[in-house]
């Protein structure tokens, strides 16, 4: 059987889900992701409040092999992401001396003043390893198969493209495209049952539309070349043999 890594994704924040900010990362880690070999499962987003964050690390951090958390790890009152983390693994959450030291060191030299909001930044979960931020400096943490990490799109990328090189990644997802002339509702059946028949694949429909008229491009994912040519040459032969309409 091929190797099946999988994922999920939270999105911690009342800004994302108010629209005051449009979310950048579950686009970059969903091409991330595909790009390694993972499979992105599942993305959710919660609002600031520390029971939906808790159930929602404690529901995802045992169905996939890895979580990844962005949002609310910043100095307001409201970044409780850290805290809620800390109590869905039922650890501690207190400040961590290593990134205590990098975060005064950052400020000290920007001569700006490293107050008890800043240190908020400096707190994660007992046992907690860093996720380096060669950004803003203020780290993110990793406990069991939970990364959390920034919300800043560029911080959050930054983060992400130091903790890819220590994931376990799978066997990747093989593509083909069959350009279909007609729309969904002459193939759905036919191609329902070559899905039935080829569990081990996935077959997307996807309608189109231009010049007045309706088609479909349908793409077949496996991981086996093999399985991917023989359902491809299904799907082709199932379209080729379609009556003409009119």
């Amino acid at each position: 059987m091929p190797d099946i890594v999988t994922a999920a994704m939270i999105v911690i924040g009342d800004e994302i889900l108010s629209g005051r900010t449009k979310d950048k990362n579950i686009g970059h880690l969903a091409d991330m992701m595909t790009a390694i070999g993972i499979d992105l499962k599942e993305v959710r987003v919660v609002p600031d409040e520390e029971g939906e964050i808790v159930a929602a690390v404690n529901a995802l951090r045992a169905r996939y092999t890895y979580v990844f958390t962005t949002g609310g790890i910043g100095p307001t009152h409201d970044d409780i992401t850290a805290d809620s983390v800390a109590k869905a693994f039922g650890v501690p959450c207190e400040y961590d001396a290593k990134a205590l030291a990098l975060l005064a060191d950052s400020y000290e030299k920007r001569g700006i003043e490293f107050n008890d909001a800043r240190k908020r930044m400096a707190r994660m979960p007992r046992g907690a390893e860093h996720i380096d931020n060669p950004v803003s400096v203020a780290p993110g943490f990793r406990i069991g198969n939970v990364h959390v990490m920034a919300g800043v799109p560029s911080i959050f990328q930054a983060m992400l493209d130091n903790v890819v090189p220590t994931l376990k990644t799978g066997t990747k997802l093989l593509s083909a495209t069959v350009q279909c002339p007609y729309g969904e509702g002459r193939i759905g059946g036919p191609l329902a049952e070559i899905q039935k028949a080829h569990p081990d694949t996935i077959i997307g429909s996807y309608p189109k539309y231009a010049d007045g008229t309706f088609w479909t491009e349908l793409v077949v994912r496996a991981r086996s070349p093999e399985v991917l040519e023989a359902v491809r040459n299904e799907i082709e032969a199932m379209v080729a043999g379609l009556p003409k309409e009119g």
